[in-house]
C-alpha cells in the first residue's frame, strides 16, 4: 500500500499561502496584551478584535461558494491574499481600536478566504490522499504561526514601541510567492447549476456544533493564554508572547507526526485523542504558576489542537453529500462564530471575574467537542486513513 504522496509545485504553493496568513494569526492573538497596553482598553474591548475576525470568517463562509464558482480555487486564493495584505497594512497603521477593529475584519476576511481555498484545493487535487496532504500542509503552515509569534515577541522585547511592524513580514512573502508560484493552468469552468447549495443533514449540523467547540477552545487559548500566563506567573507581556510560541510549535509537531503515530486509528478516534491531549495541556496550564511549566503546558495544548481543524473539517465534508465547497463555506461560518464569540466572551468574563476564572469556559468547550465526536460518528474510508503517513 502506498504511504506517501507527491509534494508537487501545487502543494507547495498552497502550503506557503497558508504560511503567509498564519504569520499574522500567530502574532496577532498572543500580542493582545501589547495591543491593550497601547490602546488603554479593557479585556472586553480588546476581545472585539477577535469578534471582528470571527465576523470576517462568517462573511467569508457565505462568499466562499460564490467565489469558488465564479473564479475557481486558484484565483480565489490569490483574491484572499490580496485582501489580507491590504487589511494587514491598514491594521499596522491603525492609531486606535476604532480603526484596528474594522481593519482586523478586513484582514480576517482575507485570511479565511485563503484558508478555505487551501482546504478545497487540496481536497480536489489529492483526492483520496487529501487527509495526509492536508495535515502536512497545515504542519507547514504552523511554521508561519510560530515564526509570527517569535518575530513579534522578539521585536516587542527589544523595540517595545514597534512590535506591530513584525507582522508586516507576511506581505513581502506574499509578493515573492506570487512570482514563484506553481503556474499550472487552473482550467476552471463554472458549474452550469451554480454554486453548491441545498439542505444539509442533521448529522452535518451536529458535527458543525462540534467544529464550533473545537475552534472556540483553540482561539480562547491562543488569544488569552498570554494574559493567563501574566496573571499566574507575573511575566511581562513580551515574555508571555514568546512563551505562547510553544502553542504553534506544538501544533506543527502534532500536524507533522500525529498522523504517522495514529494512522491505524479511524478518523474519529484520532480526533478524540487530539481533544484529550488538549484537555491535559489546558489543565496543566490553568493550574501552573511556573513559567517553565506553563511553557510545557502550552506546548501540549498545541499538540492537542494541532489536527482538530483538519479532522473536523473532513468530518463535515463526509457529511455534506459530495458538496465540499458548501461544507467548507459552512465550516468557515462555524469558525467565524467561534472566533467572534469565544475570545470576546472570555474577555467579558475576564473583566468580571478575572482571566483565571474566565478560562474555565475552555474545558466546557473541550467536553462538547469530545461528546459530539462520540455521538455522531463519521465514515471516512479506513483505507484513506491508513495511508495517512506523514
Amino acid at each position: 500500500m502506498v504511504h506517501t504522496f507527491k509534494r508537487d509545485g501545487f502543494f507547495w504553493t498552497v502550503a506557503l499561502q497558508t504560511v503567509c496568513v498564519n504569520i499574522f494569526l500567530g502574532s496577532f492573538g498572543p500580542t493582545q496584551p501589547l495591543l491593550r497596553a497601547d490602546q488603554g482598553t479593557s479585556l472586553t474591548i480588546a476581545g472585539l478584535h477577535g469578534t471582528a475576525m470571527g465576523l470576517a470568517s462568517i462573511l467569508a463562509g457565505l462568499a466562499n461558494p460564490h467565489l469558488a464558482h465564479r473564479f475557481g480555487r486558484t484565483r480565489t486564493a490569490w483574491i484572499g491574499l490580496t485582501i489580507f495584505s491590504v487589511g494587514l497594512l491598514a491594521l499596522v497603521a491603525s492609531p486606535s481600536f476604532y480603526f484596528s477593529i474594522p481593519t482586523a475584519l478586513i484582514t480576517g476576511f482575507g485570511v479565511s478566504i485563503t484558508i478555505n481555498s487551501s482546504l478545497t484545493s487540496i481536497t480536489d487535487h489529492f483526492k483520496d490522499r487529501s487527509p495526509m496532504a492536508l495535515m502536512q500542509a497545515n504542519a507547514i503552515a504552523s511554521c508561519g504561526y510560530v515564526s509570527g509569534t517569535l518575530i513579534v515577541g522578539l521585536v516587542a522585547t527589544n523595540f517595545r514601541d514597534y512590535w506591530r511592524f513584525g507582522m508586516l513580514i507576511a506581505i513581502p512573502l506574499v509578493v515573492l510567492l506570487y512570482f514563484f508560484r506553481d503556474k499550472t493552468p487552473d482550467e476552471h469552468v463554472p458549474d452550469s447549476t451554480g454554486p453548491q447549495s441545498g439542505k444539509l443533514s442533521a448529522r452535518f449540523w451536529w458535527s458543525w456544533v462540534g467544529f464550533v467547540a473545537c475552534i472556540a477552545s483553540e482561539f480562547a487559548i491562543s488569544f488569552w493564554a498570554a494574559a493567563l500566563i501574566i496573571d499566574r506567573t507575573g511575566a511581562s507581556p513580551a515574555i508571555s508572547t514568546l512563551i505562547v510560541a510553544a502553542l504553534g510549535t506544538g501544533m506543527a509537531l502534532g500536524r507533522w507526526y500525529g498522523g504517522r503515530v495514529l494512522k491505524r486509528f479511524p478518523l474519529d478516534t484520532q480526533l478524540s485523542i487530539f481533544i484529550g491531549v488538549q484537555a491535559v495541556g489546558f489543565a496543566v496550564l490553568w493550574f501552573s504558576h511556573n513559567l517553565a511549566l506553563s511553557f510545557i503546558a502550552v506546548l501540549v495544548a498545541g499538540l492537542g489542537i494541532s489536527s482538530q481543524f483538519a479532522l473536523a473539517s473532513l468530518r463535515l465534508i463526509d457529511f455534506s453529500d459530495n458538496r465540499p465547497y458548501l461544507a467548507v463555506g459552512r465550516s468557515s461560518s462555524a469558525a467565524g462564530i467561534a472566533i467572534a464569540g469565544s475570545p470576546f466572551l472570555l474577555g467579558v468574563l475576564g473583566d468580571s471575574f478575572g482571566i483565571s476564572r474566565a478560562y474555565l469556559m475552555v474545558p466546557i468547550l473541550i467536553f462538547i467537542a469530545y461528546i459530539i465526536v462520540k455521538l455522531v460518528p463519521s465514515h471516512v474510508p479506513q483505507k484513506v486513513l491508513e495511508e495517512n503517513e506523514l
